[in-house]
């Protein structure tokens, strides 16, 4: 068995997958400030939840956006489960094909494989996009090069820096509301922020497949939102929740599988 990590800046989703079957998956808080104890007792809990004895775990594998949090999670790693994970970008790399340019820059290691497993599971020309902490919008074409993307702030930090900045607004459940017309405070934020949101979406995609120079290009979703933003917009064909996981499973293959 694989265990793949995917560490984000609100949360850390762990898969665990039996050849190319997901068995289980779960969550934790993305936290620098809990022991590799605490981190590594809580993967022991998950792993007797699903059937799963640790003699199974071949590997594990990490891709990571929170370099803080990576000597934690590499210690508990080794500690409780008996592996060295191995590290998207440190020992494994996507091998996902740029597109030539003046920058040394690479996309971070969860848009990369999540790029990866979209390509392999529903071909190319594509558009993948990622809603988590940050919204990320990314092009591949048809011979699979990364053509480039866009980085927005996702719908819940700017929900959350309005409730910041201003006294008397409230924080809002994220809804979208049957309006855009609303005479209550809570109503007139979700239809700003999560109906503007969704027109912001659908016009990156609109335009990002215009500069692609094409319709006929699929649209992938991921994260958190993707599901509420699908069912809201005309432009996206299809939600993958296990995305990044399944990227990080296809990557291990690559480089180290069987």
């Amino acid at each position: 068995m694989l265990l793949t990590i995917d560490v984000g800046n609100t949360n850390m989703v762990f898969g665990i997958y039996e050849g190319e079957e997901l068995k289980g998956s779960f969550r934790l808080q993305t936290d620098a400030n809990r022991t590799s104890d605490e981190m590594g007792l809580l993967m022991c809990q998950y792993f007797q939840r699903f059937g799963v004895s640790l003699d199974q775990l071949e590997d594990v594998v990490i891709g990571s956006v929170v370099p803080q949090i990576m000597h934690t999670l590499s210690n508990a790693v080794k500690k409780y489960l008996g592996k060295e994970p191995l590290v998207i970008d440190e020992d494994l790399d996507p091998r996902l094909p740029y597109i030539p340019c003046d920058s040394d820059e690479r996309l971070g290691p969860d848009r990369a494989v999540a790029d990866i497993a979209a390509m392999e599971k529903y071909g190319t020309p594509l558009i993948v996009l990622d809603f988590g902490t940050a919204t990320t919008l990314d092009a591949v074409s048809a011979d699979g090069v990364y053509l480039g993307g866009c980085i927005t702030a996702g719908v819940r930090v700017s929900i959350d820096g309005l409730f910041q900045k201003t006294a008397l607004l409230p924080r809002v459940e994220l809804v979208k509301p049957d309006t855009v017309l609303s005479t209550t405070a809570v109503g007139q934020i979700q239809a700003g922020a999560v109906m503007g949101y969704i027109g912001a979406m659908e016009y990156l995609i609109r335009q990002a497949k215009a500069e692609m120079g094409g319709e006929d290009i699929k649209v992938i979703a991921t994260g958190g939102l993707a599901r509420m933003v699908a069912d809201n917009a005309s432009l996206i064909d299809v939600v993958d929740p296990q995305l990044v996981l399944d990227g990080l499973r296809i990557v291990y293959l690559r480089e180290r599988g069987k």
